[in-house]
């Protein structure tokens, strides 16, 4: 069982990242989805999520920036990342999350610069 988080890497402000999270020995179509991220010093925050049925959340700092989406074909669960801040810097994790049991990417660094 496993998430696999990748996309992450360096932008410059303004410009754009996709992150994907691929699940391998489970289907993602019965859990909640999302993206946390930790900066240097900061608390884990949460960027995004995504439940089974489809309904987004998004912390105020990305709205209108990030979208969350997930394909259960596929399964994956994807972050497009636009307009990027110098703030948006960090390490993003992926979850999935199903009643009691949760799973969690290994983590992709985003560094955007000025």
């Amino acid at each position: 069982v496993q998430l696999q988080a990748s996309g992450g890497g360096l932008a410059q402000a303004g410009g754009s990242l996709r992150l994907s999270c691929a699940a391998s020995g489970f289907t993602l179509d019965s859990y909640a989805m999302g993206w946390y991220r930790q900066a240097p010093g900061k608390q884990r925050e949460l960027v995004a999520r995504i439940t089974r049925g489809g309904s987004t959340n998004y912390a105020d700092s990305v709205k209108g920036r990030f979208t969350i989406s997930r394909d259960n074909a596929k399964n994956t669960v994807y972050l497009q990342m636009n307009n990027l801040e110098p703030e948006d810097t960090a390490v993003y994790f992926c979850y999935a999350i199903e009643r009691y049991v949760a799973y969690w990417g290994q983590g992709t660094q985003v560094t955007v610069s000025s």
